[in-house]
Order: structure tokens, then C-alpha cells, then sequence
């Protein structure tokens, strides 16, 4: 069996690990596990006061990545500001594949997913599991946004939402 390619990330940098959203390594330790000795990512969450630790060999595997670059950011805007791609099919289906997108960990499917799910006041309410997804899509999109523009989720949340919003605006 061939070794995985290592990521070289280093403490105090921002990653976006798929399942999690954006997390911060904290540190690079070595620990036994099995009489084997393992180089570990240890990354932590502050939003969900979690730590995790990631094998280094296997970080590619698992589809951690490195924050996604400004040009991402501007097409997953671009993204946002499109029309609503709903499929007709059953929504249980729909719902699985709107969590295989936010678990993705690919920003532009994330954009999609909150995109598509995105209410307007005149528009009909969202059933709760909607809700949860359209949140935690929203979430992961701000948390990103966020940190590849320094840190204040705040601002990019307020950028999301003018994006969002602008997208149903009439023209005038």
C-alpha cells in the first residue's frame, strides 16, 4: 500500500476540515496509538468548542484543505447571486444531498445549498429540517468567508446577506 501525500500546515493556520467547517491547528504532536507512532493535526474549533486530532498522512485523504482563496470567495458570491436551483424531487432526497454538498467541504456547493434554500419574507416558510440545513450551510459559507477576510464573521455575514438580498431586489 503507498503512503498518502502529506499537507504541510503549520500551527496557527486556518484550515477547513469537510464535516467541521473552518478550524484552526493548534499544534503537531506525535502520539502512540497502537505501538504506532503518528504525526497528529491537532485542530480546534472555537464556535463548537471542539478539538480533533488528524493524522497527517491522512489529511487528504479526509479532504482537509487549506482556506479557500479569494477568487473562490467571488465565484461562491457569483453563486449566491444566481437563481435557485430546485429539483423536483422528494424531499428527502433533496435533504441528503444538500448535507453530501455542506459535508463536502467545496465552498461553491455550499454556496448552492445555501442559494437554494434562502427564504424571502413573501415567500413560504421553511420546514424545519430546511431551516437546519439552510443554517448550518450559512454558517460553514460565513465561518470561511470570515476567516479568508480576516476573522470578522460579522462583516461577511452582513456581505452574504446583501448578496442574498440584492438577488431579489427588483431592478430599478
Amino acid at each position: 500500500m503507498s503512503k498518502s501525500k502529506k499537507l504541510d500546515f503549520r500551527t496557527n493556520e486556518f484550515v477547513v476540515y469537510p464535516a467541521h467547517g473552518v478550524g484552526q491547528i493548534t499544534d503537531v504532536e506525535e502520539q502512540e496509538i497502537a505501538g504506532t507512532s503518528l504525526e497528529l493535526y491537532v485542530i480546534t474549533f472555537e464556535k463548537d468548542k471542539m478539538t480533533l486530532r488528524v493524522p497527517t498522512q491522512k489529511a487528504i485523504e479526509i479532504g482537509m484543505r487549506a482556506l479557500s482563496s479569494p477568487d473562490v470567495i467571488a465565484h461562491a458570491m457569483k453563486t449566491l447571486k444566481g437563481k435557485a436551483k430546485v429539483k423536483r424531487a422528494m424531499w428527502s432526497r433533496r435533504a441528503q444531498e444538500y448535507e453530501q454538498k455542506i459535508n463536502s467541504g467545496d465552498l461553491i456547493a455550499i454556496a448552492e445549498v445555501v442559494r437554494d434554500l434562502h427564504r424571502t419574507d413573501d415567500q413560504r416558510e421553511q420546514s424545519y429540517s430546511e431551516r437546519q440545513l439552510y443554517e448550518a450551510a450559512l454558517e460553514r459559507l460565513t465561518r470561511e468567508v470570515a476567516a479568508v477576510a480576516g476573522g470578522d464573521e460579522l462583516a461577511a455575514a452582513k456581505q452574504i446577506s446583501d448578496v442574498l438580498e440584492s438577488r431579489i431586489a427588483p431592478a430599478a
